[in-house]
C-alpha cells in the first residue's frame, strides 16, 4: 500500500499506530506476522559441503589415486590405512573450518545495525531486524534508513539514495504529500539501506524486510566480502615454491629408487607420499582457525574485528591516530565554567547530577541573571536528560541548565540547522504565537564572526573590536584549562548575522584513567600514539599534556595552509592535530608515510568515512554513525583508547604464534624429506613405509600446531619495535634453525634406522625410526614455542600444546601394541623406548645450546 500520497494523520491512522510509537507487546505480534526486518540473506555453506570442500586439494587427488593403485595391486591394508587417514585428515579440517565459520559469523552479527526507536512513548536502541510496520524511528546525520519510512518530521533533511536510485546527488525530504509514483519522486518517504547525510527526522515504518524498495530490487544483501590476508598470500606463495621444489625432489628419488630397488611400486608410494608429507598444505585452515580464535580474544576486550585481515595487521601497528573525544576521554561532559556579563561564574558538581551551584569569587550567583544563557542552552540542543540520549556536549548543557533552577520557557522548535563539522555551529528556530527565536551555539570563534551586538547584564549593545579580543581571550585561557568552550547567541531576525552573543560555556570531558598507562605501553612497544581533535589548541594541548602526548601542536587552519610536502616535513614532530574537521584526516594520513608506516585511525562520523577506509585499520567507536562502522575493520565496544592497545598486543602474540608454527611445521616436513632423499640416494632399504609417513605428518602437522596457535602471549610481546610491513615470514635466521633441525631430524632417523637394521631386522628399524621420527617432532614443538629458552618460560603456561604432545605419543603407542599389522611395525621395549628419547630429545638439547650462544637470535 503507497503512503506517499497520504498525510501523517492518514498514515498513523492506516498503520494503527501514534507518535508514542508502538506497545512491546504490540510489537511482538507484528515481528511474528510480517517477520524479521531483513533481506534473505545467501544461504549458508552446507556443513556437507564444508566437508567436501576438504578434499578439493590436487595433492589429495594424487593421494585418492594411490589408494586406487594400491587397491589394483591388492595392498588393501594400505590402501584402506591412507583412505582413513584421508577421511580422517578431512574430519579435522572441517571442524577447524566450522568452527572459524562460526565464530566469524557470530561475530558479525553483533555488528549488524541498529535503529533508534519510539516505543511506549520512550525512546530505545534496537536492533534494526527488530523493525515492524507501525514503528516510529529516529532518524540523524550519519544514520542508514533501517527501513521504508513515511516521514513525520524533519529539518534539513537531505538523504542519500544512490543504492536505490543511481543518482549521486543527495534528495532534500520533507513531509509533503505527493501523487508521484516514482521512487526518485517520493520527498516524504525514506528507502530502507540509503544514508541520512544531514539533517534529522522523525518517520513512521510503513514496510519491512523483502517488501521494501530495496528489497524488491534485491533478493540478497552483499555481505562483507572476504578478501584474502596478506599473510595467506604470502603463504600460498610459499606453498607454491615449496611444491615445485619437493615434486621435482620427489621425482629424482623416485628415479633413483627405481634404479636402486627392484620394489618400485613401494618406491613409487614412498615418492608421492613424501610430496604430501613434505607440502604444508595445512597451514591456511590452522591459519583460519587461529585468527577466529583472535577474533573471540579480541572481543572479550571489546574489540570487534569486522575483517579479518585486521587480525594480523594489528601486530604490526606503528601508529595511532586516535580521536580524542570518548576515546582518550571520557565522552562524559560536565560543565564547570561559565562567562557572561564579563565575569568568570564557577559551576560545582560532577556527571550527570543536575545539582550544584554557581559561584562568582566564592558567592553564589544571582541565577536570574543565567536565564538568557541557560534558555539557548537547553532550547537548542537534540539530548533527552530523562533517558541520558543523545551528544554528551550536549546533555552537559541541558544538566546545567537544570542547575540553575531557572524557568525555562519550552517554546517549540520549528526549524534547525544541525550542527556540522565543517560549519562548527547549530542553530534552532522557535516560536510562540507569532513571535520566533533563533538560538544558535558553536565554536566561540564562528559564534563571534556572526555576531555584531553582546548582552550584558540584560541589555544589548554593540560588540568593539575589544570586546571580540576579550571574549577570545577568556576562551583561550578556558581552553588552556582542557575545557571545550562553546559560545551562545540569539537573533531575532532570520539572519545568521548580527547575532547578539550571550555567553561561553567551558565544560571538561576528563581523560580516562587507563589512557595514560596504554599509551606508555603503546610508546614502549614502539608505537607512535597521534591525538586528533576539533577542539581549541589549548584544549588539546592541556589533554595531550595530562595523557602523556609530547610533541609539536598544529591546527586544522595550519594544515589548509600547508601544501603536503610541507606537512610531510613536519609530521614527524607533530602528535597533536587541533580543530580538524575529517576532511583534515586524509591530508594527515598521506603526510605520515603511508609506505612506511601502518595506521590505525579512530573515527565516528560520516566524513570519517574516507579517512577509515584509507587507514591500514580503521577503528570505528560503537557510538558512531552506521557509515563509519561499515566503513571500519574494527569497532571499539566501549570506546576506550586502551582497548586499542590491548589489541594490537593481541594481534602481536597471534602473529608470533602464526611464526611458530610455520617454523615448526616446515622444519618437521624437511626433516622427513632429507630422510627419505638421504636414504634413497644412499641405497637404503625403506626406512619409513609411506602409511608411517602419512601418521607422522597427520599426528605432527595436527594437535601440536594447533596448540602452538593457542600459545599465550608473552610478556615481552609490547617490549619490542612493530615488524616491517613487507617483513618475511621465514628470515634468514629462521631458514638456518629449519636447515639445521631437518638434518638433525634426518641424521638421527637414519642413524637409530641403521643401528636396528644391522641387528634386529627390516621390520624392527622401521618400527624404531619411524617412533624416533616422531619423537623427534614432539621434542621440536618445545623448540618452537619461544625464541629463548624453553627453561626460562613458563612451562605449563600452554596446557593445549602438553595435552597435543601427550595425546600424539598415546596414539603412536597404540598404534604400535594394539595395530602392528595394520601399520607393519612390531612392539618396542622400554629400553628401546629410552633410546628413542635419547637421540630425538637431541633437536632440544641442540636448539637450547645454539640459543644460548646467540642469545640476539630470534624467530
Amino acid at each position: 500500500m503507497p503512503f506517499y500520497n497520504k498525510t501523517v494523520e492518514e498514515t498513523l491512522k492506516e498503520l494503527n499506530t501514534s507518535e508514542k510509537g508502538l506497545s512491546e507487546e504490540e510489537t511482538e505480534k507484528r515481528l511474528k506476522q510480517y517477520g524479521k526486518n531483513e533481506l534473505k540473506k545467501k544461504e549458508s555453506i552446507s556443513q556437507l559441503k564444508i566437508f567436501l570442500n576438504q578434499f578439493k586439494n590436487y595433492i589429495i587427488w594424487i593421494l585418492f589415486a594411490v589408494v586406487l593403485i594400491s587397491i589394483f595391486l591388492q595392498r588393501f591394508i594400505d590402501a584402506g590405512i591412507i583412505l582413513a587417514i584421508l577421511i580422517l585428515n578431512a574430519v579435522l579440517g572441517f571442524v577447524q573450518e566450522f568452527k572459524a565459520e562460526k565464530t566469524i559469523r557470530e561475530l558479525s552479527k553483533l555488528t549488524s545495525p541498529h535503529a533508534i526507536v519510539i516505543r511506549d512513548n520512550k525512546k530505545q536502541i534496537i536492533s534494526a531486524e527488530e523493525l515492524v510496520p507501525g514503528d516510529i524511528i529516529i532518524i540523524e546525520t550519519g544514520n542508514y534508513i533501517p527501513a521504508d519510512a513515511r516521514i513525520i518530521e524533519s529539518f534539513n533533511l537531505k538523504v542519500d539514495e544512490s543504492i536505490l536510485t543511481g543518482e549521486s546527488t543527495s534528495v532534500d525530504k520533507n513531509t509533503e504529500i505527493t501523487e508521484k509514483e516514482q521512487v526518485t519522486e517520493q520527498k516524504n518517504m525514506l528507502f530502507s539501506s540509503t544514508l541520512c547525510v544531514y539533517g534529522k527526522a522523525k518517520a513512521v515504518v510503513t514496510t519491512t524486510g523483502m517488501k521494501t524498495e530495496i528489497g524488491k530490487i534485491a533478493k540478497e544483501i552483499q555481505k562483507i566480502k572476504e578478501t584474502k590476508t596478506p599473510l595467506l598470500e604470502k603463504l600460498n606463495e610459499l606453498g607454491k615454491t615449496i611444491s615445485i621444489g619437493i615434486i621435482i625432489i620427489s621425482l629424482f628419488i623416485f628415479l633413483i629408487g627405481s634404479l636402486l630397488s627392484k620394489d618400485i611400486i613401494n618406491t613409487f608410494l614412498v615418492a608421492i607420499t613424501i610430496a604430501v608429507a613434505a607440502i604444508p598444505e595445512g597451514l591456511p585452515a590452522i591459519i583460519t582457525i587461529t585468527l577466529a580464535l583472535g577474533l573471540q580474544a579480541l572481543s572479550k576486550k571489546n574489540v570487534l574485528v569486522r575483517r579479518l585481515p585486521a587480525v594480523e595487521t594489528l601486530g604490526s601497528t606503528t601508529i595511532i591516530a586516535s580521536d580524542k573525544t570518548g576515546t582518550l576521554t571520557k565522552n562524559e561532559m560536565t560543565v564547570k565554567k561559565i562567562f557572561m556579563n564579563n565575569n568568570i561564574i564557577e559551576v560545582t558538581g560532577e556527571g550527570y547530577d543536575t545539582e550544584g551551584n554557581f559561584k562568582y569569587d566564592h558567592k553564589k550567583v544571582k541565577l536570574e541573571d543565567l536565564k538568557q544563557l541557560m534558555q539557548i542552552a537547553y532550547l537548542c540542543n537534540n539530548s533527552d536528560l530523562n533517558s541520558l540520549t543523545g551528544d554528551p556536549t550536549e546533555l552537559a548543557l541541558k544538566v546545567v541548565a537544570k542547575k540553575s533552577k531557572v524557568n525555562i520557557k519550552k517554546y517549540e522548535k520549528v526549524d534547525e540547522i544541525p550542527f556540522s563539522s565543517e560549519e562548527k555551529y547549530m542553530a534552532t528556530k522557535h516560536t510562540t504565537g507569532k513571535r520566533e527565536f533563533y538560538y544558535f551555539k558553536g565554536a566561540p570563534e564562528k559564534i563571534l564572526d556572526m555576531c555584531s551586538y553582546v548582552h550584558i547584564n540584560g541589555r544589548t549593545k554593540w560588540m568593539s573590536k575589544k570586546d571580540k579580543e576579550k571574549i577570545l581571550n577568556i576562551g583561550e585561557e578556558m581552553a588552556s584549562e582542557a575545557l571545550r568552550v562553546l559560545g551562545f547567541a540569539y537573533s531575532k531576525g532570520k539572519s545568521t548575522k548580527n547575532l547578539v552573543f550571550t555567553g561561553l560555556i567551558g565544560m571538561i570531558d576528563p581523560p580516562r584513567k587507563e589512557v595514560k598507562g596504554a599509551i606508555e605501553l603503546a610508546e614502549k612497544a614502539g608505537v607512535r600514539v597521534i591525538m586528533i581533535t576539533g577542539d581549541h589548541k589549548e584544549t588539546a594541548k592541556a589533554i595531550a599534556k595530562e595523557v602523556g602526548i609530547t610533541g609539536k601542536i598544529i591546527t586544522g587552519e595550519d594544515i589548509d595552509n600547508m601544501t603536503n610536502y610541507e606537512l610531510k616535513k613536519l609530521s614527524k614532530d607533530i602528535n597533536v592535530y587541533a580543530r580538524v574537521t575529517p576532511k583534515h584526516k586524509i591530508k594527515i594520513l598521506e603526510t605520515l608515510d603511508p609506505k612506511k608506516e601502518v595506521i590505525a585511525m579512530t573515527g565516528d562520523g560520516v566524513n570519517d568515512a574516507p579517512a577509515l577506509k584509507k587507514a591500514d585499520i580503521g577503528i570505528s567507536l560503537e557510538s558512531g554513525t552506521d557509515v563509519a562502522k561499515q566503513a571500519s575493520e574494527m569497532i571499539l565496544k566501549d570506546n576506550n583508547f586502551s582497548s586499542i592497545v590491548d589489541a594490537i598486543e593481541i594481534g602481536r602474540g597471534i602473529y608470533r604464534n602464526i611464526k611458530k608454527f610455520i617454523y615448526y611445521l616446515l622444519s618437521c616436513n624437511l626433516g622427513e624429506l632429507i630422510t627419505i632423499f638421504i636414504a634413497t640416494v644412499f641405497g637404503f632399504p625403506l626406512v619409513l613405509l609411506p602409511i608411517h609417513i602419512l601418521w607422522v605428518n597427520l599426528v605432527t602437522d595436527g594437535f601440536p600446531a594447533l596448540a602452538l596457535g593457542m600459545e599465550p602471549v608473552e610478556k615481552s610481546v609490547m617490549h619490542s619495535k612493530p615488524r616491517k610491513k613487507n617483513s618475511p615470514i621465514i628470515n634468514k635466521k629462521n631458514a638456518v634453525n629449519m636447515i639445521l633441525s631437518g638434518i638433525l631430524i634426518a641424521a638421527g632417523t637414519l642413524f637409530m634406522f641403521k643401528i636396528y637394521n644391522n641387528y634386529f631386522g627390516l621390520m624392527y628399524a622401521q618400527t624404531i625410526s619411524f617412533t624416533t621420527l616422531m619423537m623427534f617432532q614432539m621434542f621440536n614443538a618445545l623448540n618452537a614455542r619461544t625464541s629463548d629458552s624453553i627453561f626460562k618460560t613458563d612451562f605449563f603456561s600452554n596446557k593445549k600444546l602438553l595435552y597435543a604432545i601427550a595425546l600424539s605419543i598415546l596414539l603412536q603407542i597404540i598404534i604400535i601394541y594394539l595395530f602392528g599389522s595394520l601399520f607393519q611395525v612390531t612392539q618396542l621395549t622400554l629400553i628401546d623406548w629410552l633410546y628413542v628419547m635419547l637421540v630425538s630429545s637431541s633437536i632440544l638439547i641442540f636448539m637450547e645450546i645454539r640459543k644460548f650462544i646467540f642469545k640476539k637470535e630470534t624467530q
